[in-house]
């Protein structure tokens, strides 16, 4: 009985040689990006031309702390600090040597934060930069000690400090040690605020955990990026705590902004121009106080 429901195509010897399939022209994934909101698809070198901004829907795609060192920072200014501090298994961690590696590896990058000295449109600054693309921004001991060194040095020369915040929150594989440097970092940024020295945040998707309980938070003047995920725990880890559906757009930076928490949502486009007018009206400021003295 012939088998009616075979509708497999015979092979044709003819196919696949010279044919469609081989002289079909290859574009490298990597040629294109699409968006994760708007699915809308560009090319990768559109996309790295408008600062890394969805043209349609304006969505921010994460960028490595170099990068952003790049948008921030005039030309030839930067001078990286404490670049050769590493992290280690401090408290024996199990393959905690072996995800470093990996960290290193992916980002290029020794520490999940890049601290320096640049400028800003003219203006000195110390800066800070958080890498998500190293364990996910999360902050150890070296991380904590970076920043801490870089409010130090902005506090005894009397700079500005500006700081681009990502993180998923504390370092789990270095334990209490991680978590001490919420306290660690906030004394370094207290010292700084008493001396009168101005204090910029940039939250940047996503800030949570311990990094957004300490220094994220503790600015004088807390910008973030559009759309960025900004909170302590996350949604899902709250509602199942409070037993209620959280808003639309909850830790949003936009729902932030509407309750109080930060004081701008500013395009990438446009942050150097804006911490750059804050800066200067700060030291404006300043210089109108020791003229009515």
């Amino acid at each position: 009985m012939p088998d009616i429901f075979n509708f497999l195509k015979p092979k044709n010897e003819l196919e696949n040689q010279g044919g469609f399939a081989e002289n079909h022209p290859y574009v490298p994934e990597e040629l294109w990006v699409k968006c994760p909101v708007c699915k809308n698809v560009m090319l990768s070198s559109d996309l790295i031309e408008n600062h890394k901004v969805c043209p349609k829907c304006n969505y921010h795609f994460r960028i490595a702390a170099r990068q952003r060192i790049e948008m921030t920072i005039d030309e030839g200014t930067f001078v990286e600090m404490n670049a050769d501090m590493v992290s280690s298994n401090i408290i024996g961690f199990p393959d905690y040597e072996k995800k470093l590696k990996n960290a290193k590896l992916s980002s290029g990058e020794n520490e999940s934060v890049l601290t320096g000295t640049g400028e800003i449109n003219g203006e000195k600054t110390v800066i800070a930069v958080m890498n998500s693309q190293f364990m996910m921004g999360s902050m150890g001991t070296v991380t904590g000690e970076k920043i801490t060194k870089a409010f130090e040095y902005a506090t005894a020369h009397r700079l500005p400090v500006v700081i681009f915040t990502v993180s998923g929150g504390a370092r789990m594989q270095e334990g209490i040690l991680s978590l001490m440097q919420m306290a660690k970092t906030s004394g370094a940024v207290k010292l700084h605020s008493d001396a009168g020295l101005l204090y910029i945040t940039v939250l940047t998707d996503p800030t949570t955990g311990g990094v957004t309980a300490s220094f994220a938070m503790e600015g004088d003047i807390i910008l973030a990026e559009p759309r960025a995920l900004i909170g302590f725990a996350g949604p899902r880890v709250i509602e199942q705590t409070i037993r209620q559906k959280l808003p639309k757009d909850f830790q949003s930076a936009e729902f932030l902004l509407e309750k109080g928490f930060i004081d701008a949502v500013v395009r990438r486009e446009d942050m150097k121009e804006t911490l750059c007018r804050l800066i200067r009206l700060h030291q404006s400021g300043k210089q109108e106080e020791v003229a009515a003295e």
